[in-house]
């Protein structure tokens, strides 16, 4: 009789790989993009930082989808690896990539808690909205594995402490997979025992005022606004773990470095 928790991967890798499948085709989840109006900061700090860490380095994207970001930073990386579930994209990606003449640049249909990488393959890796799609301490130990000792991790996912949050999630299931979990203190706290230096921004509390008027003039005051007033209410010890969005950044250790 097989092993049932490799079962359990199996059945869940499909689930996966269906889904974004799916969303790629056809795009699922069109009508939840008005809600990330109320994040800009969080996607240009995340962006920023994204292509400084890019600069010179071997670069890992972890559901890099169809391979935009890629096609962004590999004119500065010294090389740029996609990996993601679904076929669909990374077909995508490749044909694009090879269309562009980027010989530095490639993407791999890839389970990313058992990636086929060696160990210190990268300098940098990073994503968005991946690590809630997985076993958050299995996925750490392969980061851990092939990013090289003092090499960087770069991460924006979404929370799972607010209530009124979790309420929409759970009215709106097939905007997401059955398998996804938004990330709360204890995966932080378990991040941070893996890279030993985790820091970590919140975003996305008042500023979802903004979504009434994302396509209105009155978009850009609102969020401005809306951002000060998320900025205090985060330096309120605790108030953190009610935002939507949380942008980490860690260190992977070395082998010598106490835990």
């Amino acid at each position: 009789m097989g092993d049932p928790s490799s079962l359990d991967d199996t059945d869940r890798l499909e689930r996966e790989r269906a889904f974004h499948n799916e969303r790629f085709g056809e795009g699922t989840r069109t009508a939840q993009d008005k809600y990330y109006s109320a994040l800009q900061g969080c996607f240009d700090q995340y962006e920023a930082r994204r292509a400084t860490l890019s600069v010179g380095a071997r670069v890992l994207e972890c559901g890099c989808a169809t391979g935009d970001n890629g096609f962004a930073l590999a004119r500065d990386a010294q090389s740029f690896s996609g990996i993601d579930i679904s076929d669909v994209a990374i077909d995508e990606a490749t044909a694009e990539a090879a269309r562009r003449g980027l010989a530095n640049t490639s993407f791999q249909v890839m389970d990313a808690h058992a990636m086929a990488f060696d160990a210190d393959s990268f300098d940098f890796a990073f994503g968005s909205g991946i690590l809630h799609h997985l076993d958050v301490p299995r996925m750490a130990a392969e980061l851990s594995r092939v990013v090289r000792p003092g090499g960087r991790v770069l991460f924006v996912e979404p929370l799972g402490h607010n209530p009124l949050f979790n309420m929409y999630r759970q009215v709106t299931p097939n905007a997401r997979t059955e398998d996804e979990h938004p990330l709360l203190k204890k995966d932080i706290d378990l991040l941070s025992e893996v890279f030993g230096e985790v820091k970590c921004d919140f975003f996305g509390l008042s500023s979802l005022a903004v979504v009434p008027f994302h396509t209105t003039p009155l978009r850009g005051p609102i969020y401005q606004a809306t951002s000060r007033l998320d900025r205090a209410l985060f330096a309120v010890p605790g108030a953190q773990w009610w935002a939507w969005y949380v942008l980490i950044e860690g260190v992977v250790r070395g082998p010598s470095d106490s835990a």
